[in-house]
């Protein structure tokens, strides 16, 4: 049995809330009795892509699991492999393979710079068909990114979300140990459909996005800054069937206020 745990939108700044919700979830991690496949981190890791917002990332997002990182719309691809990744800077796609005898997991960046939306440049697409190309068929692999290619019904994150899509999905079809996508950008946890698998959703660790119909008393009230920090945890078993659990952390602010 693999297990992966899954989590986004940390949007690390200079204040003090993004750490304490993003210490809090690392620590949860680092306290439970397993040992973990894979930590992924699907975007938007810091709010404003500044050097010591990625070095204070860096800091928090550091795991006794293996932690995969990708960026988001608010990351910038030369900071992110600079002061992140520790890698010489390029404003290439950051793309990353993680590969195990019993599981591959691909991190695409869908992010496109200057813009929200997503978007897998042909450079993307290249790398992943060849991944998939170099996996044996036995071998499942999850394709995670930032940015959900298909509407969710949040006319906001809709509007930002992934497109061209349809390359993505005629991938897929050549590839059928492609076993589910994974990524974040919605704050709020989902399950959906994508080129007939599972596409899941991490909820938001830094804040929960109000759905339309929560809204009503408050149409421009797009957050839930009170709700606690969540997380996914993919569950891949031997049989190849996917189970996803979502957790919620409690975030207790450290006694001296760092």
């Amino acid at each position: 049995m693999i297990v992966i745990a899954h989590l986004s939108d940390t949007h690390i700044d200079s204040g003090q809330r993004s750490t304490e919700r993003t210490r809090a979830v690392m620590a949860y991690l680092e306290d439970l009795p397993y040992d973990l496949h894979a930590v992924l981190v699907t975007g938007d890791v810091t709010d404003h892509a500044l050097p010591a917002e990625y070095e204070r990332a860096r800091e928090l997002l550091t795991s006794r699991h293996p932690v995969l990182i990708c960026p988001g719309n608010h990351d910038d691809r030369q900071a992110f492999r600079t002061h992140l990744l520790g890698r010489p800077a390029s404003a290439a796609p950051v793309n990353q393979v993680h590969r195990t005898d019993e599981l591959v997991i691909a991190l695409a960046d869908s992010s496109v710079p200057g813009k929200d939306e997503g978007f897998l440049e042909e450079e993307t697409l290249e790398w992943l068909d060849e991944v998939l190309d170099r996996t044996p068929s036995r071998v499942p692999v999850l394709v995670g990114f930032h940015h959900p290619p298909v509407s969710l019904h949040i006319p906001y994150v809709d509007g930002i979300r992934q497109f061209g899509e349809d390359r993505l999905a005629a991938l897929a079809d050549r590839h059928p140990n492609l076993t589910a996508f994974l990524c974040g950008h919605a704050h709020t946890a989902a399950a959906t459909v994508f080129a007939g698998r599972p596409l899941l959703v991490a909820p938001g660790v830094v804040s929960t996005t109000r759905l339309p119909w929560e809204r009503w008393a408050h149409p421009e009230d797009y957050v839930h800054l009170d709700h606690q920090p969540s997380l996914a945890f993919h569950v891949l078993d031997d049989q190849g069937r996917l189970t996803t659990h979502f957790r919620s952390v409690p975030v207790r602010p450290a006694p001296d206020g760092h």
